[in-house]
């Protein structure tokens, strides 16, 4: 824990080859970037199957992490989605229960899970699918609790092309207020909602300033907010255009990284987590010099009560 309130930063580790064989080696490449904690996608680790956590690949996976000074933070699944048809709801809870149960023995911290996206449907249906998230949202802190983690729920953009409805960050804050659980948490992705804002309209600091207090995490990474709304033929020309959710280096984007880092105020215990697109990663060490100054500086709760 940093003097100001920050628990650490760190970066997503790159997804591993299928037999985990090679992310010994990845994890080994973090350390040397010296950061002090890493998000495990294991999301894409083949770790659940059906439901039902399968051990021998677990296995593999905590020794491949064990023994290290990093902290680990855990990503779940991409797809669990409470604003899904009622009707599978409770399979996206087993499939969370069992990646909860994987962060726990991995050593994480924090697990992050999206927020609820739909397509574009009349208010009350939009209405209901909050009412369900709440409901399932509870219930899923419950587990975090036992599993000793903070479930943090990320800001997502929705798409490009106006036809998915997801939570401004201010809305996202309006409904973990209400669900007012100990270990349900927000996930703030500055980018996601940039781009959130860029299409619907919106004060962006604003929008993050409302969140800030409950994102206990943070995916950092850099864009233009743009839509990615025409065709081009290669990732190289969605950086000319500056069009879709880049996952640039901090700095290369126009985020207004400073102005961010005045206005808000985040809780005790934030991490900053680096979520870099791996074309970027010959510039992970200036990612990471630009991340470890914004936690310097950030200001958190515990800060404000000591001043």
């Amino acid at each position: 824990m940093h003097s100001n309130g920050v628990r650490g930063f760190g970066i997503t580790a790159p997804r591993p080859k299928s037999d985990l064989s090679d992310f010994a080696a990845i994890l080994d490449k973090i350390e040397t970037l010296g950061v002090e904690s890493t998000e495990l996608p294991i999301f894409d680790m083949d770790l659940i199957i059906g439901g039902r956590i399968r051990r021998p690949h677990l296995d593999l996976l905590k020794r491949a992490c064990s023994g290290r000074k990093l902290a680990y933070s855990a990503h779940g699944p991409l797809a669990i989605n409470f604003f899904d048809d009622p009707a599978r709801l409770p399979r996206h809870f087993e499939v969370l229960k069992a990646s909860l149960e994987v962060a726990a023995e991995v050593g994480a911290v924090h697990y992050v899970m999206h927020s609820g996206v739909m397509p574009a449907q009349p208010g009350e249906v939009v209405e209901a699918a909050y009412d369900r998230q709440r409901e399932w949202l509870s219930r899923a802190g419950d587990v975090a609790r036992e599993f000793g983690l903070l479930l943090c729920v990320e800001t997502m953009f929705g798409g490009h092309h106006g036809r998915m409805h997801a939570s401004m960050p201010s809305r996202l804050a309006e409904e973990l207020t209400k669900i007012g659980h100990s270990h349900v948490w927000a996930t703030l992705d500055f980018s996601h909602s940039y781009l959130r804002t860029g299409y619907f309209g919106g004060d962006y600091l604003s929008e993050i300033k409302a969140l800030a207090p409950l994102a206990k995490h943070l995916h950092v990474h850099d864009s233009f907010g743009r839509a990615d709304a025409i065709e081009t033929y290669s990732l190289s020309e969605k950086l000319a255009f500056g069009h879709g959710d880049l996952h640039l280096p901090v700095g290369w984007g126009d985020i207004p990284w400073q102005e961010l880092m005045e206005a808000c105020v985040f809780p005790d215990g934030v991490l900053f987590n680096i979520e870099l697109n791996p074309r970027f990663w010959y510039a992970a060490d200036e990612c990471v010099a630009a991340t470890r100054a914004l936690a310097v500086q950030a200001l958190t709760s515990g800060l404000r009560k000591s001043a």
